[in-house]
């Protein structure tokens, strides 16, 4: 249930101040930064130290990484504190029992929060410590692999392959797991299904009542393509409309487009919310072979007007963004005065 009487989290009033004082900096894409490493299957399954109760192969289980690998999962989020992320988003983008069914992992799902929260919160006090600059921890809340609002099946368009109370009891297993880890905030993203978000939204109020303090939330939807609207077909209108009820600390986009595909639809969220704004493009368009070939200095210069036009509150990279991405885009912001808020 939504329960706005609940006491907020410190880190609520610290990042609404920080918000007022200039634009704040989210980090990069954890995806991109893990294929550096080469990791193997190995690596994947770790030392035995942690159980995996699992006879399915895990490479590329990037969330598993926080157990089996966290030196590897801490040192990217060390770089990407240390390039100017005042947030760093949680290794738990697919982090739900629906999520990891594909890898027999359903019964780790808790584990992997508190993990994935821990590991970022290390490097967050280990950055901290060098440069007495405080960092803040998001618990990442992935959409999950299926949608509540599209059949699967085009021979059966009323059928739906997970319901609205799978989805709340799967986001709220993952929440109260990151809320345990310590994260600061949640942030629901790359929503392409605005029924989902709704969903996890439902769930962190339910997980916020239970930790009896409420967090910040920040929403992120995706436009999937030209039409300028998600998946479930809505405008940043219409989106911004499905989720005002929960307040969010900020609404925003990231994911699927670049920066320059990405402003007009940053543009409109702008002109409609009362909450702050979140912009986290990709580096530019995937490539035939699925890289991303935006430098950081284009990335930057992109998102530098996005905040030279007043439009946005919060910035960050998503996909093939790296740790030279975030630095250059919060150099390139830093100059600028963050997007006023009129109620």
């Amino acid at each position: 249930m939504i329960n706005f009487s609940l006491p907020d989290a410190p880190s609520l009033t610290a990042l609404r101040k920080l918000a007022a004082e200039r634009i704040i900096i989210l980090d990069g894409a954890m995806g991109t930064q893990v294929q550096t490493f080469g990791l193997t299957e190995d690596d994947f399954q770790g030392d035995g130290s942690y159980d995996l109760k699992s006879n399915h192969p895990q490479q590329g289980n990037n969330d598993l990484l926080s157990l089996t690998q966290p030196s590897v999962i801490e040192e990217i989020h060390y770089r990407f504190a240390k390039a100017g992320a005042d947030i760093m988003e949680t290794n738990t983008f697919s982090s739900t029992t629906i999520a990891q069914a594909d890898y027999g992992l359903e019964h780790a799902v808790y584990d992997l929060n508190v993990a994935g929260a821990q590991v970022a919160r290390r490097a967050a006090e280990r950055a901290e410590a060098e440069d007495g600059r405080k960092r803040y921890v998001a618990g990442a809340v992935g959409p999950t692999n299926r949608t509540a609002s599209i059949s699967p099946d085009v021979n059966d368009p009323g059928y739906r392959a997970v319901s609205f109370n799978d989805l709340r009891v799967a986001y709220g297993e993952q929440i109260k797991g990151l809320i345990d880890g310590g994260s600061d905030l949640i942030l629901i993203e790359t929503i392409f299904d605005t029924l989902n978000a709704k969903a996890a939204i439902f769930a962190s109020f339910e997980a916020f009542a239970e930790a009896g303090v409420r967090l910040p939330v920040m929403i992120s939807g995706t436009i999937t393509d030209a039409s300028g609207r998600t998946l479930s077909g809505q405008t940043p209108t219409a989106f911004w409309h499905s989720v005002m009820h929960a307040r969010p600390f900020s609404v925003g986009l990231n994911c699927a487009l670049g920066a320059a595909a990405m402003r007009p639809h940053i543009a409109e969220l702008a002109s409609v919310s009362s909450s702050l704004i979140c912009a986290y493009p990709n580096a530019g368009l995937p490539n035939a072979f699925g890289q991303y070939d935006e430098t950081p200095e284009q990335t930057a210069a992109q998102v530098g007007e996005f905040a030279r036009e007043g439009l946005v509150n919060v910035v960050g990279g998503c996909c093939g963004t790296t740790p030279e991405h975030i630095a250059a885009i919060a150099d390139a912001v830093a100059s600028f005065a963050p997007r006023e808020i009129s109620a």
